[in-house]
Protein backbone atom coordinates (compact mmCIF):
# COMPACT_ATOMS: atom_id res chain seq x y z
CA UNK A 1 0.00 0.00 0.00
CA UNK A 2 1.51 3.30 -0.83
CA UNK A 3 1.99 6.22 1.40
CA UNK A 4 -0.88 8.45 0.28
CA UNK A 5 -3.08 5.39 0.26
CA UNK A 6 -2.54 4.72 4.44
CA UNK A 7 -2.89 8.25 5.03
CA UNK A 8 -6.22 8.32 3.12
CA UNK A 9 -6.95 5.29 4.84
CA UNK A 10 -6.25 6.36 8.14
CA UNK A 11 -8.31 9.78 7.71
CA UNK A 12 -11.25 7.78 6.49
CA UNK A 13 -10.85 5.47 9.69
CA UNK A 14 -10.60 8.66 12.04
CA UNK A 15 -14.07 9.66 11.01
CA UNK A 16 -15.58 6.61 10.20
CA UNK A 17 -14.19 5.11 13.92
CA UNK A 18 -16.41 7.91 16.68
CA UNK A 19 -19.59 7.35 15.24
CA UNK A 20 -18.96 3.07 14.25
CA UNK A 21 -18.17 2.69 18.14
CA UNK A 22 -20.79 4.79 19.15
CA UNK A 23 -23.14 2.47 16.91
CA UNK A 24 -21.57 -0.31 17.99
CA UNK A 25 -21.81 0.02 22.01
CA UNK A 26 -25.24 1.69 21.71
CA UNK A 27 -27.66 -0.33 19.32
CA UNK A 28 -25.33 -3.32 17.79
CA UNK A 29 -24.37 -4.41 20.91
CA UNK A 30 -27.91 -4.46 22.68
CA UNK A 31 -29.73 -6.07 19.85
CA UNK A 32 -27.26 -8.85 19.93
CA UNK A 33 -27.11 -9.18 23.85
CA UNK A 34 -30.88 -9.71 23.68
CA UNK A 35 -30.40 -12.47 21.04
CA UNK A 36 -28.29 -13.84 22.88
CA UNK A 37 -30.59 -13.56 26.14
CA UNK A 38 -33.78 -14.89 24.30
CA UNK A 39 -31.89 -18.48 23.61
CA UNK A 40 -30.78 -18.83 27.54
CA UNK A 41 -31.88 -19.16 30.93
CA UNK A 42 -30.67 -16.15 32.04
CA UNK A 43 -32.15 -14.45 35.03
CA UNK A 44 -31.03 -11.60 37.45
CA UNK A 45 -30.35 -13.91 40.57
CA UNK A 46 -28.32 -16.55 38.79
CA UNK A 47 -25.77 -15.90 40.96
CA UNK A 48 -22.55 -18.17 39.90
CA UNK A 49 -25.46 -20.66 38.05
CA UNK A 50 -24.55 -22.28 34.96
CA UNK A 51 -25.95 -20.28 32.22
CA UNK A 52 -28.04 -22.92 29.74
CA UNK A 53 -29.19 -22.61 26.30
CA UNK A 54 -32.95 -23.19 25.88
CA UNK A 55 -32.81 -23.10 21.67
CA UNK A 56 -36.49 -22.23 20.76
CA UNK A 57 -38.12 -22.92 24.90
CA UNK A 58 -38.34 -19.01 25.67
CA UNK A 59 -39.90 -18.32 21.83
CA UNK A 60 -42.22 -21.25 22.80
CA UNK A 61 -42.82 -20.43 26.11
CA UNK A 62 -43.76 -16.84 25.50
CA UNK A 63 -46.30 -17.49 22.68
CA UNK A 64 -48.09 -19.52 24.52
CA UNK A 65 -48.16 -18.72 28.10
CA UNK A 66 -51.07 -16.96 30.66
CA UNK A 67 -53.66 -18.12 28.02
CA UNK A 68 -57.20 -16.52 29.23
CA UNK A 69 -56.26 -13.88 31.52
CA UNK A 70 -57.33 -10.71 29.30
CA UNK A 71 -59.89 -12.50 27.71
CA UNK A 72 -61.46 -16.04 29.72
CA UNK A 73 -64.11 -16.19 26.75
CA UNK A 74 -61.18 -16.61 24.26
CA UNK A 75 -58.79 -18.09 25.99
CA UNK A 76 -55.83 -17.02 23.97
CA UNK A 77 -52.16 -16.44 25.34
CA UNK A 78 -51.36 -12.79 25.78
CA UNK A 79 -49.02 -12.40 23.68
CA UNK A 80 -51.30 -13.28 20.63
CA UNK A 81 -53.96 -10.49 22.48
CA UNK A 82 -51.23 -7.96 22.52
CA UNK A 83 -50.41 -8.81 19.00
CA UNK A 84 -54.50 -8.61 18.03
CA UNK A 85 -53.86 -4.77 19.36
CA UNK A 86 -50.82 -4.00 18.14
CA UNK A 87 -52.40 -5.56 14.33
CA UNK A 88 -55.32 -2.70 15.24
CA UNK A 89 -52.73 -0.05 15.76
CA UNK A 90 -50.62 -0.87 12.34
CA UNK A 91 -54.45 -0.80 10.40
CA UNK A 92 -54.88 2.73 12.11
CA UNK A 93 -52.14 4.20 11.19
CA UNK A 94 -51.68 3.10 7.79
CA UNK A 95 -55.84 3.56 6.50
CA UNK A 96 -56.66 6.31 9.06
CA UNK A 97 -54.07 8.69 9.92
CA UNK A 98 -52.06 8.18 6.44
CA UNK A 99 -55.12 8.43 3.65
CA UNK A 100 -56.68 11.68 6.18
CA UNK A 101 -52.78 13.25 6.47
CA UNK A 102 -53.15 13.00 2.78
CA UNK A 103 -56.50 14.45 2.21
CA UNK A 104 -55.89 17.47 4.63
CA UNK A 105 -52.68 17.79 2.60
CA UNK A 106 -54.74 17.87 -0.59
CA UNK A 107 -57.12 20.32 0.51
CA UNK A 108 -54.48 22.64 2.19
CA UNK A 109 -52.25 22.56 -1.51
CA UNK A 110 -55.27 23.29 -3.75
CA UNK A 111 -56.48 25.78 -1.58
CA UNK A 112 -59.98 24.76 -0.69
CA UNK A 113 -60.40 25.77 3.06
CA UNK A 114 -59.95 29.67 4.54
CA UNK A 115 -57.17 30.17 6.62
CA UNK A 116 -55.11 27.18 5.44
CA UNK A 117 -51.66 28.33 8.03
CA UNK A 118 -53.29 28.22 11.06
CA UNK A 119 -55.33 24.84 9.89
CA UNK A 120 -52.36 23.67 9.35
CA UNK A 121 -50.46 24.76 12.41
CA UNK A 122 -53.75 23.39 14.58
CA UNK A 123 -53.43 19.44 12.51
CA UNK A 124 -49.78 19.48 13.29
CA UNK A 125 -49.58 20.87 16.71
CA UNK A 126 -49.93 17.67 18.89
CA UNK A 127 -46.37 16.68 17.44
CA UNK A 128 -45.12 19.28 19.72
CA UNK A 129 -46.92 17.75 22.71
CA UNK A 130 -45.52 15.33 25.17
CA UNK A 131 -46.89 11.77 23.84
CA UNK A 132 -47.43 10.91 28.00
CA UNK A 133 -49.30 14.35 28.44
CA UNK A 134 -51.33 13.71 25.36
CA UNK A 135 -52.26 10.22 26.81
CA UNK A 136 -53.48 11.57 30.25
CA UNK A 137 -55.07 13.80 28.26
CA UNK A 138 -57.01 11.61 26.48
CA UNK A 139 -57.44 8.98 29.00
CA UNK A 140 -59.30 12.10 31.54
CA UNK A 141 -61.69 12.44 28.12
CA UNK A 142 -62.61 8.88 28.05
CA UNK A 143 -62.73 8.15 32.14
CA UNK A 144 -65.86 6.88 33.70
CA UNK A 145 -66.91 10.38 34.83
CA UNK A 146 -65.45 12.48 31.67
CA UNK A 147 -66.63 14.54 28.90
CA UNK A 148 -67.47 11.50 26.67
CA UNK A 149 -69.18 9.73 29.26
CA UNK A 150 -71.54 12.75 30.30
CA UNK A 151 -71.90 13.62 26.62
CA UNK A 152 -72.96 9.39 26.52
CA UNK A 153 -75.48 10.13 29.18
CA UNK A 154 -77.07 13.21 27.86
CA UNK A 155 -77.65 11.18 24.59
CA UNK A 156 -78.96 8.58 25.69
CA UNK A 157 -81.04 10.16 28.35
CA UNK A 158 -79.28 8.12 30.90
CA UNK A 159 -78.15 10.07 33.80
CA UNK A 160 -76.68 6.62 35.53
CA UNK A 161 -75.10 5.37 32.20
CA UNK A 162 -71.45 4.52 32.59
CA UNK A 163 -69.28 5.38 29.81
CA UNK A 164 -65.44 3.30 30.03
CA UNK A 165 -64.49 1.78 26.85
CA UNK A 166 -61.07 0.67 28.32
CA UNK A 167 -62.84 -1.93 30.52
CA UNK A 168 -64.17 -3.86 27.89
CA UNK A 169 -61.46 -5.97 26.00
CA UNK A 170 -63.28 -5.65 22.75
CA UNK A 171 -63.81 -1.44 22.52
CA UNK A 172 -60.46 -0.44 24.71
CA UNK A 173 -58.75 0.25 21.42
CA UNK A 174 -61.15 2.84 20.33
CA UNK A 175 -59.60 5.53 22.66
CA UNK A 176 -56.35 4.55 21.60
CA UNK A 177 -57.25 4.50 18.19
CA UNK A 178 -58.63 8.16 18.13
CA UNK A 179 -55.98 9.37 20.14
CA UNK A 180 -53.59 7.96 17.55
CA UNK A 181 -55.30 9.44 14.26
CA UNK A 182 -55.08 12.97 16.18
CA UNK A 183 -51.68 12.84 17.19
CA UNK A 184 -49.92 11.63 14.27
CA UNK A 185 -52.40 12.47 11.15
CA UNK A 186 -50.74 16.08 11.12
CA UNK A 187 -47.39 14.92 10.38
CA UNK A 188 -48.25 12.53 7.62
CA UNK A 189 -50.23 15.56 6.29
CA UNK A 190 -47.23 17.55 6.06
CA UNK A 191 -45.04 14.72 4.65
CA UNK A 192 -47.73 15.25 2.07
CA UNK A 193 -47.88 18.78 2.08
CA UNK A 194 -44.24 18.93 0.81
CA UNK A 195 -44.76 16.44 -1.84
CA UNK A 196 -47.34 17.99 -3.16
CA UNK A 197 -45.42 21.62 -3.63
CA UNK A 198 -42.62 19.71 -5.62
CA UNK A 199 -45.30 18.75 -8.11
CA UNK A 200 -45.87 21.45 -11.69
CA UNK A 201 -48.63 23.74 -11.03
CA UNK A 202 -49.06 23.21 -14.62
CA UNK A 203 -50.39 19.63 -14.61
CA UNK A 204 -53.07 20.52 -12.59
CA UNK A 205 -54.09 23.62 -14.43
CA UNK A 206 -53.89 21.60 -17.55
CA UNK A 207 -56.10 18.94 -16.53
CA UNK A 208 -58.42 21.86 -15.03
CA UNK A 209 -59.04 22.96 -18.47
CA UNK A 210 -59.96 19.35 -19.61
CA UNK A 211 -63.02 19.19 -17.35
CA UNK A 212 -61.05 17.82 -14.63
CA UNK A 213 -62.87 17.76 -11.05
CA UNK A 214 -61.26 18.18 -7.90
CA UNK A 215 -61.45 14.37 -6.86
CA UNK A 216 -60.59 13.43 -10.55
CA UNK A 217 -56.94 15.59 -10.43
CA UNK A 218 -56.87 13.67 -6.63
CA UNK A 219 -57.49 10.02 -7.83
CA UNK A 220 -55.73 10.08 -11.54
CA UNK A 221 -52.73 12.79 -10.81
CA UNK A 222 -52.11 13.40 -6.86
CA UNK A 223 -51.74 10.25 -6.04
CA UNK A 224 -49.86 8.43 -8.86
CA UNK A 225 -46.93 11.34 -7.93
CA UNK A 226 -47.12 10.50 -4.41
CA UNK A 227 -47.24 6.95 -4.76
CA UNK A 228 -43.72 6.43 -3.14
CA UNK A 229 -44.44 9.39 -0.18
CA UNK A 230 -47.30 6.71 0.59
CA UNK A 231 -44.81 3.76 0.75
CA UNK A 232 -42.28 5.82 2.79
CA UNK A 233 -45.08 6.92 5.06
CA UNK A 234 -46.86 3.30 5.50
CA UNK A 235 -42.80 2.03 6.83
CA UNK A 236 -42.81 4.86 9.05
CA UNK A 237 -46.48 4.03 9.92
CA UNK A 238 -45.38 0.53 10.81
CA UNK A 239 -42.31 0.72 12.56
CA UNK A 240 -43.76 3.26 14.62
CA UNK A 241 -46.59 1.12 15.36
CA UNK A 242 -44.35 -1.82 16.59
CA UNK A 243 -42.66 0.61 19.11
CA UNK A 244 -45.53 2.91 20.14
CA UNK A 245 -45.37 2.60 24.14
CA UNK A 246 -45.62 5.96 25.99
CA UNK A 247 -48.71 7.26 24.17
CA UNK A 248 -50.82 3.95 25.31
CA UNK A 249 -49.04 3.38 28.34
CA UNK A 250 -50.43 6.96 29.66
CA UNK A 251 -53.52 6.60 27.92
CA UNK A 252 -54.92 3.45 29.84
CA UNK A 253 -54.80 3.21 33.83
CA UNK A 254 -52.78 0.76 35.17
CA UNK A 255 -54.53 -2.65 36.02
CA UNK A 256 -57.40 -4.19 33.66
CA UNK A 257 -57.81 -0.76 31.77
CA UNK A 258 -54.30 -0.90 30.70
CA UNK A 259 -53.91 -5.05 30.12
CA UNK A 260 -57.11 -4.48 27.46
CA UNK A 261 -55.07 -1.64 25.41
CA UNK A 262 -51.88 -3.83 25.58
CA UNK A 263 -49.69 -3.77 22.90
CA UNK A 264 -46.35 -5.74 22.30
CA UNK A 265 -44.28 -3.39 23.92
CA UNK A 266 -45.90 -2.43 26.64
CA UNK A 267 -46.60 -6.49 27.07
CA UNK A 268 -42.42 -6.66 26.91
CA UNK A 269 -42.46 -4.12 29.67
CA UNK A 270 -45.04 -6.16 31.99
CA UNK A 271 -43.06 -9.79 31.95
CA UNK A 272 -39.52 -8.01 32.01
CA UNK A 273 -40.17 -5.48 34.81
CA UNK A 274 -43.29 -6.07 36.50
CA UNK A 275 -42.95 -9.31 37.31
CA UNK A 276 -40.39 -9.71 40.18
CA UNK A 277 -41.75 -13.45 40.64
CA UNK A 278 -40.47 -15.10 37.41
CA UNK A 279 -36.67 -15.46 37.21
CA UNK A 280 -37.20 -15.80 33.67
CA UNK A 281 -38.32 -12.29 32.88
CA UNK A 282 -35.40 -10.72 31.41
CA UNK A 283 -35.08 -13.63 29.36
CA UNK A 284 -38.59 -13.52 28.05
CA UNK A 285 -38.58 -10.19 27.38
CA UNK A 286 -35.88 -10.31 24.99
CA UNK A 287 -38.01 -13.21 23.78
CA UNK A 288 -40.72 -10.31 22.92
CA UNK A 289 -38.61 -7.56 22.25
CA UNK A 290 -37.05 -10.13 18.89
CA UNK A 291 -40.31 -11.00 18.19
CA UNK A 292 -41.33 -7.52 17.39
CA UNK A 293 -38.18 -7.03 15.03
CA UNK A 294 -39.15 -10.00 13.25
CA UNK A 295 -42.68 -9.02 12.69
CA UNK A 296 -41.68 -5.28 11.84
CA UNK A 297 -39.21 -6.59 9.35
CA UNK A 298 -42.30 -8.67 7.57
CA UNK A 299 -44.82 -6.02 7.56
CA UNK A 300 -42.04 -3.71 6.59
CA UNK A 301 -41.06 -6.08 3.40
CA UNK A 302 -45.11 -6.81 2.56
CA UNK A 303 -45.03 -2.96 2.29
CA UNK A 304 -42.35 -3.10 -0.40
CA UNK A 305 -44.03 -5.94 -2.46
CA UNK A 306 -47.34 -4.07 -2.00
CA UNK A 307 -45.44 -0.94 -3.04
CA UNK A 308 -43.75 -3.00 -6.01
CA UNK A 309 -46.66 -4.08 -7.46
CA UNK A 310 -48.44 -0.85 -7.07
CA UNK A 311 -45.33 0.68 -9.27
CA UNK A 312 -43.76 3.13 -6.92
CA UNK A 313 -40.15 1.73 -7.80
CA UNK A 314 -38.48 2.51 -4.25
CA UNK A 315 -37.56 -0.18 -1.55
CA UNK A 316 -36.18 0.66 1.95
Amino acid sequence: MKKTDSREFLTFLGFIAPGLLIYLFIIAYPVCYSVFLSFTNYNPNMGDGELKFMGLGNYIKVLTMNKGIVDASTNIPEFWYALKNNMIVVLVSCFGQIPIGFILAFILYRKQVKGANFFQAMVFLPQFLSMVVVGIMWRMLFMVDGPVARIMQYVTGDPSKQFDLMLNPNKAMIPVSIALIWVYTGFYMIIFLANLQKINESIFEAAKIDGATEFQMFYKITIPLLAGSILTSCILAVAGSMKGFALIFALAPEGRQRINAEVLPIYMYRISFNNAKDPMRYAYGATVANIIVLISILLIQFSNWVGAKLGTNEEY
